[in-house]
């Protein structure tokens, strides 16, 4: 398909795989470049900063498009030099999330990187509409993680009559080739694409959550706000059962409290990815695993190269 999105970054197919919270790697980006699409990391999965600058140094080896992911809200103590390195290698395209983009639209428009901000509700995306970046990324009610309130029916007509001039990407549900087409005639320029890569081969998670992903089905997606403090999707484990998904009467609290919210909400953040973390790459009971009702089109662990097949067949 040629939209104005494969046009930009110069891609096949008019899909991102979506930046996934210690899932997108490399090897990720490399088999979605062969394949005609572009993968998006999170400047986030990186331990430290030289760690990130040794991935640029592989991502640019390719001569390929990709993308980093940049959370630019205050939780995100180092996104300074984040920027720093995304300007520094000439990174092909940033998504932001979580917070104001300004900056990183201004520094990094004029050297040809392109920009686009994820928005999860009209109010937010005028806003950011404001600062000038490539396009906006609708973060609709079925995304996988951090999600929006409006459905893709609402959400991306709205953005395309209201942003005829910048490129309207839609993120969530997108499991197979019915349902991206479902966006493309919605007036989407392409797709973010997450929670189906999580069982490929060359994702770094651990053979249990990519089990879970075959296991449990769309009905098997909760919302939790115990992580970060901001709807979260979550595999419905027993674990999660055990714990609930809403923050206790002390803790909802200090969330309203103008003197400590802010902090407890770097806190509850902080402590969220640990938890994240330790599902991921370790055999624990306490199995709280990201993902996106997507997973109901996932049956068995394969390459991104058949999964991007399933996509546009």
């Amino acid at each position: 398909m040629n939209t104005r999105l494969t046009r930009l970054l110069h891609i096949e197919h008019p899909i991102i795989m979506a930046p996934m919270f210690l899932v997108s790697n490399v090897n990720m980006a490399k088999a979605a470049a062969e394949n005609g699409i572009a993968c998006c990391i999170p400047a986030l999965n990186y331990r430290n900063e030289q760690e990130f600058e040794h991935a640029l140094v592989e991502l640019n080896k390719m001569g390929k498009c990709y993308g980093i992911n940049l959370i630019v809200n205050r939780s995100n103590i180092r996104l300074r030099k984040q920027l720093q390195l995304c300007v520094e290698y000439k990174v092909p395209f940033i998504i932001t999330s979580l917070g104001k983009p300004e900056e990183v639209i201004r520094l990094c428009k004029p050297i040809g990187i392109k920009v686009f901000c994820d928005v999860s509700d009209m109010k937010y995306a005028r806003k950011v509409a404001g600062y000038n970046p490539d396009g906006l990324i609708a973060v609709t009610n079925q995304a996988g993680g951090h999600l929006g309130s409006l459905s893709p029916g609402e959400f991306i007509p709205a953005l395309v009559s209201l942003f005829p001039d910048l490129i309207i990407i839609s993120a969530g549900g997108v499991g197979d080739h019915v349902g991206l087409m479902e966006k493309i005639h919605l007036g989407a320029d392409g797709v973010s694409v997450g929670s189906i890569f999580i069982a490929s081969v060359e994702s770094p998670v651990s053979e249990e959550y990519k089990k879970a992903c075959i296991q449990y089905g769309a009905k098997d997606i909760v919302c939790t706000t115990k992580l970060s403090g901001l709807p979260c999707t979550v595999i419905n484990t027993p674990y999660v059962q055990k714990i609930g998904t809403r923050q206790n009467w002390f803790q909802s609290l200090i969330n309203r409290n103008k003197r400590f919210k802010k902090w407890f909400k770097m806190l509850t953040y902080m402590r969220g990815m640990k938890v994240l973390r330790k599902a991921a790459f370790d055999a624990t009971y306490q199995n709280v695993w990201c993902a996106g009702i997507s997973i109901e089109h996932v049956h068995s662990i394969r390459p991104v190269k058949e999964i991007i097949k399933q996509l546009i067949a």
